[in-house]
């Protein structure tokens, strides 16, 4: 026989409230979360101001004013972005960063897609995608370098071939025909396995259901992947490009190292003409409004390519 619901309750032990807390002890509490998360917060808030915040503001300020580091700065107003307007090797590294800009994208996109649906179709080997990826565990200046001998006209390893086979020899660096394109393939090779990991990570998102649905309907690979493939991996194109587009702008050191420049300016581009101005001519004042006005092209060029490409929406839903 069982007792009556009203005995069990009865029985059982009651359950005190929780003794409320006093204002002073919940304000004391929250004081040293504060204060417990600001000391987490402040060695990346005093990296960000020391290493980002102050020299963006120092070179916007630099940017209006005549300096060569050893005198103090003298503003000068509007004199550097005039002198810029009319400074042909200014637009020079402008239309050589623009060239080595479409060479890089054009084909890091297009290889890059082409390992990771292969990597998808035949192979979810973890050991590939460590493969896959080891370029782009090299340094720049490494990667750079090595390629810089493979490519020597005299000595490298690609003349050798190219003279084993009856070819002439081709100076890589040398001609003005040959040099960006050189530099572009040094950095599409390094890059190129990060860039297919990101495009294989939005392949795994498509559900496999709508392929079977694609398949049941008679459609070919080849019709599969333009019609389902590439509009579903629309969002995550766009984010590879927005990234690779910033990048491929900021190109430097692999021209440091091989081009430095030339020959005849065919390989000056933007960043490096900012360096020179800035530490090898002490021109600091220019040096800033150049780079000020990269960063300007850059935020248009990624909030038109986020508009376009609708990179915040998604065609799964």
């Amino acid at each position: 026989m069982t007792a009556p619901a009203t005995t069990r309750r009865a029985a059982s032990p009651a359950r005190m409230p929780a003794p409320p807390r006093s204002k002073k002890n919940l304000f004391g509490l929250k004081r040293r979360e504060a204060i417990a998360a600001w000391l987490f917060v402040a060695p990346a808030l005093i990296g960000f101001i020391a290493f980002y915040l102050w020299p963006a503001l120092s070179g916007l300020y630099y940017s209006f004013t005549d300096f060569d580091l050893l005198t103090a700065p003298e503003f000068i107003g509007l004199e550097n972005y005039k002198r810029l307007l009319n400074d042909p090797l200014f637009w020079n590294a402008l239309g050589t960063t623009s060239w080595y800009v479409l060479i890089n994208i054009g084909l890091q996109t297009v290889l890059a897609l082409g390992i990771a649906v292969l990597m998808q179709r035949l192979t979810q080997s973890m050991v590939v995608r460590g493969v896959v990826m080891l370029p782009y565990l090299i340094a720049n200046v490494i990667a750079a370098l090595v390629w810089f001998y493979m490519f020597d006209f005299q000595f490298g390893i690609v003349n050798e071939i190219i003279d084993g086979i009856g070819l002439d020899r081709v100076a890589f660096f040398g001609e003005s025909e040959w040099a960006i394109p050189t530099v572009a393939f040094i950095n599409v090779w390094r890059h190129m396995g990060y860039t297919a990991l990101l495009i294989f990570a939005g392949l795994q998102a498509i559900p496999k259901d709508v392929y079977e649905a694609g398949a049941i309907d008679g459609g070919s690979e080849l019709r599969m992947f333009r019609s389902i493939t590439l509009p579903l991996l629309r969002p995550v194109l766009a984010m590879v490009l927005v990234v690779t587009v910033t990048g491929s702008f900021q190109i430097f050191d692999t021209i440091a190292v091989t081009t430095q420049g030339g020959p005849v300016n065919s390989t000056r581009v933007i960043n490096y003409y900012i360096f020179d101005m800035a530490f090898n001519r002490f021109d600091f004042g220019y040096g800033s409004a150049m780079a000020l006005a990269l960063f300007v092209l850059l935020a248009v060029f990624t909030f038109v390519q986020l508009r376009l490409t609708r990179a915040n929406k998604s065609d799964l839903g």
